[in-house]
């Protein structure tokens, strides 16, 4: 892709070399920044079904959710300081945090260390509402878009090399290898954004820090979660369960009220008050939300072994995954990209529609066609297209959405939002698939039909976020959006 583009500070060499080697390295670092929660997400999902063996847990969704609840209750404190102190200032903290807490899972010897190292790791989880916010800041107007684009896509440059990569040390060094690996992705990013990625020059007035705020609605929304993932196991009308979900949504009242009050709000209700707003942030994160929860289940699917009577997964390698979803991850990759250039010519809302559409058919037939490789290859290609586009969009459309100076609180807000639901659907899932499970030495395993309603859910989740695009009014397009210090 080429683009001539110059520097607003001075002129690079970037007539005929696209972004141009400074941008190019920015680009490669937040590349980085942006997608090591989905790598770490990815590689401990096909982990998850040799760590739940090797500790003979039925607990396992804890290995992915823990670091969920926390990354949804530190986000309004972490995208405040964000705007506040600077946005690459934050990501290298929350970044060391994450290092730290791979350290600790890497170094554990019990399930419960482990979630405890997961858990410190969550702060990680606002890291791409930081890195998109930055994005709109350090680039050009006219690199903006493609530059979006391409980290949106780099989803797809992880569903191409991320399995492969997870094949080779799942298979070659088991979980242990996995964590390990973790901690050097980390590293590698945290590397980069102190040498390669300025600082931004974009900032919100250092204001009193709205505890109150951040508490209610950080701790409402994580309690909401916590509720839903232990209903199963206390009862859905168990006192507990109700008190965890009740006062969570208690506490988001609560966080609305209190912000309607005080002077400096966490997130200011005039922000998610405006229709263009809220309505792209509900939207986007039940799509994606949907989307990323739905591969965990098809992780479990595809790794979990084949035993008659007892287990209906697949039972493949990581490695074979890997090769299996190659042709659909080039797909995204390249479809991804191409949003981020047509986004300037075509209504974002349409071309949200006709992605979603598409990744909603594609999870709806992957519940009934899940069983070959002929099979979840050619689905594949629904899911492919769809996927590229949507993941595209999501942080253009923030853009088109809210001002410079509100990129960090919208890219959180929507952030939040998405975990948030996330967390739910994934934990709705697992209580579908649990329903016809069998346990053999402490270890869940699920059938065909618990499988197939899992990505029923998820496919209703996507067509409901689909249909609702239609409340989404027209904005500017992202040509006439403002830009941050590029502006």
């Amino acid at each position: 892709m080429t683009l001539n583009v110059e520097s607003p500070e001075r002129k690079e060499e970037t007539g005929k070399s696209g972004f141009g080697a400074r941008f190019a390295l920015i680009l490669i670092a937040l590349l980085w920044a942006s997608q090591l929660n989905g790598l770490i997400g990815l590689m401990g999902s096909n982990a998850q079904a040799e760590i739940a063996v090797h500790y003979h847990t039925t607990e396992i969704a804890w290995f992915s959710q823990i670091g969920l609840l926390i990354g949804v209750f530190a986000t309004p404190f972490i995208v405040k300081a964000a705007g506040m102190f600077g946005k690459r200032r934050l990501l290298i903290i929350i970044t060391t945090l994450g290092l730290v807490g791979d350290l600790i899972a890497a170094l554990s010897t019990n399930f419960e260390t482990l979630l405890v190292g997961r858990a410190v790791a969550g702060f990680y989880g606002p890291s791409i509402a930081l890195v998109y916010a930055l994005t709109r800041d350090v680039f050009p107007p006219k690199l903006v878009g493609p530059a979006s684009g391409f980290l949106g896509g780099g989803m797809g440059v992880l569903a191409l090399g991320g399995p492969f990569l997870s094949g080779w040390v799942l298979d070659d060094y088991g979980y242990r290898g996995v964590l390990w690996f973790m901690v050097i992705a980390t590293g590698v990013s945290l590397l980069a954004l102190l040498f390669l990625v300025p600082e931004s020059k974009v900032r919100e007035p250092r204001t009193p820090v709205d505890w109150a705020g951040g508490i209610l609605l950080g701790g409402g929304l994580a309690s909401v979660i916590y509720g839903v993932g232990k209903g199963e196991q206390w009862g859905w009308t168990s006192g507990d369960t109700l008190s965890f979900i009740g006062f969570g949504l208690l506490a988001v009242i609560g966080f609305v009220l209190v912000e309607r009050r005080v002077a400096h709000p966490m997130f200011p209700i005039t922000l998610l008050g405006r229709r263009r707003v809220w309505s792209t942030f509900l939207v986007s994160s039940l799509i994606m939300g949907a989307i990323f929860a739905q591969g965990t289940v098809l992780n479990l699917l595809i790794l979990m072994p084949k035993i008659p009577g007892l287990s209906d997964g697949l039972g493949w390698t990581a490695t074979k995954n890997a090769w299996v979803s190659a042709p659909n991850s080039v797909l995204l990759i390249a479809v991804s990209v191409a949003t981020g250039v047509l986004v300037r010519r075509f209504d974002s809302r349409l071309l949200l529609g006709i992605g979603g559409t598409l990744v909603a058919v594609g999870v709806a037939l992957m519940s009934e066609f899940h069983h070959s490789v002929g099979q979840i290859m050619a689905i594949g290609v629904f899911s492919g297209v769809g996927m590229g586009i949507v993941v595209a969009l999501v942080p253009i459309m923030v853009i088109e959405s809210v001002k410079p100076e509100e990129q960090a609180l919208g890219n959180g807000a929507q952030n939040m939002m998405q975990g948030v639901l996330q967390g739910v659907m994934t934990q709705v899932a697992f209580v579908l698939v649990a329903q016809n499970s069998n346990v053999m030495k402490g270890t869940a395993f699920y059938v065909d039909d618990s499988y197939s309603k899992g990505f029923l859910l998820f496919a209703g989740v996507i067509a409901v976020g689909t249909l609702l695009i239609l409340l989404i009014p027209k904005a500017k397009s992202l040509k006439e959006a403002e830009v941050g210090q590029a502006a």
